[in-house]
């Protein structure tokens, strides 16, 4: 501000030094400002990134295909694709305009998407300096992601020993980053973090029809993924393999195990019973049993005008009731 109150107009002298001055720190930077509140208007709860990036590593371990579910048995060619399948991904699945030098147009502004699975791996591009970034990380190993904005300055980044050129940002700086959302949950890889005995076991079977049963009987009270039924499944219809009718609710049935899905009426019933609740396109699976007089204060569900607890480890086998009606 000038003595009078004024702005001062040397602040201003044209549009370049404004630019200029906002990419170094010295003013507010209204078009970060406005790519967040974008960001954040989209996705209030960022529950739609962690999504993109569930599914783009779900994409790329192809385990309908392949039967993989580590990061660390892709080929170096797939890691190195991610990034652009992330890029691809997020632009799907939000909507954003081309760019027409950066990745995208943001609330009218430009701005590239990186993605790193190791974090603070992102490589930068020496055309990027100036420009707005989207940061995006994922651990599978960790279940956790994390998405920023970072107005990229030359003197914040490191050296690059690359054939293209492309730089990371230093440690020291990363603190410039603008969070939208850090550390947050990644929908989880349930055959990664499985118990090795209990994956053993999961993928024994020659059937598809009895891996994923063992899936549900071994991995209960977890919220399980349509891609985690595909990769033990491994076969195009493997929603089958789930459903009634002869699928894994059929058979688990006689042992007293329930799967709901992600109908209103399955999480209700879910939460009733104080275990983990199956979120779009999740399943979670449980064995119950009848609820004696001594268990009607604990978390119970009413099926087939029953009241039913979750069976402990030592009880005896129930058939289970009916799931109730589908409604979402």
């Amino acid at each position: 501000m000038a003595e009078d109150g004024s702005e001062d107009a040397t602040l201003f002298t044209t549009d370049a030094t404004a630019a200029a001055r906002i990419a170094a720190g010295q003013l507010p930077d209204p078009e970060l400002a406005a790519v967040e509140t974008q960001l954040r208007q989209l996705d209030p709860e960022g529950t739609r990134f962690g999504a993109v990036l569930r599914d783009t590593i779900d994409q790329l371990l192809n385990g309908e295909v392949t039967g993989r579910y580590d990061w660390k048995t892709l080929y170096k060619t797939e890691k190195t694709h991610a990034g652009t399948l992330v890029e691809i991904n997020v632009q799907r699945e939000f909507g954003f305009a081309d760019g027409a030098l950066m990745d995208y147009r943001i609330a009218g502004v430009e701005v590239d998407c990186k993605y790193s699975q190791q974090f603070g791996g992102w490589m930068i591009p020496p055309e990027a300096v100036g420009h707005v970034c989207l940061l995006l990380w994922a651990d599978d190993y960790k279940s956790r992601w994390s998405a920023g904005l970072l107005r990229i300055r030359r003197e914040w980044l490191n050296h690059g020993n690359n054939r293209d050129l492309k730089l990371t940002v230093k440690a020291a700086h990363r603190s410039e980053i603008r969070w939208l959302w850090k550390d947050s949950e990644l929908p989880q890889n349930v055959l990664l973090h499985m118990d090795p005995g209990d994956r053993s076991a999961v993928f024994a079977p020659s059937s598809g029809q009895a891996r994923v049963n063992e899936l549900f009987r071994r991995a209960q009270n977890r919220r399980i993924g349509r891609n985690v039924v595909r990769t033990v499944a491994q076969q195009k219809d493997y929603m089958k393999r789930v459903r009634g009718n002869g699928g894994a609710r059929t058979a688990l049935r006689q042992e007293g195990i329930l799967i709901f899905g992600d109908y209103a009426s399955h999480r209700d019933a879910a939460a009733a019973l104080n275990i983990a609740v199956p979120r779009e396109g999740e399943f979670v699976s449980v064995r119950v049993v009848q609820a004696a007089q001594e268990q009607r204060n604990q978390p119970h569900v009413t099926l087939d005008g029953r009241s039913w607890v979750r069976a402990e480890p030592d009880a005896p086998v129930e058939r289970a009731p009916e799931l109730p009606k589908h409604t979402r």
